[in-house]
């Protein structure tokens, strides 16, 4: 699967991940391969994903994400790299 995060700045990572953890609005929800397509508002929390066999965490203040076609794309307001 392919992540995309994005702020109105810049891309913060844009990469080959295989699973995705996400801060949603009635609590934290998990992306894998070939998850139905979704469209979700995101909370202020943390962002974890697997990429090339390491656990990476971003937190966020809020934001929202789109899932399809293998791909995950996040936007959000700010982000700080753990």
């Amino acid at each position: 699967m392919k992540l995309l995060i994005r702020t109105l700045e810049s891309t913060v990572f844009s990469g080959e991940v295989t699973s995705v953890t996400l801060p949603g609005e009635i609590g934290s929800f998990q992306v894998l391969k070939n998850h139905a397509p979704l469209v979700s508002s995101l909370t202020k929390g943390t962002i974890l994903f697997v990429a090339n066999g390491s656990v990476r965490e971003i937190a966020i203040e809020g934001g929202f994400v789109e899932v399809k076609d293998n791909t995950i794309s996040l936007y959000t307001d700010i982000v700080e790299k753990e």
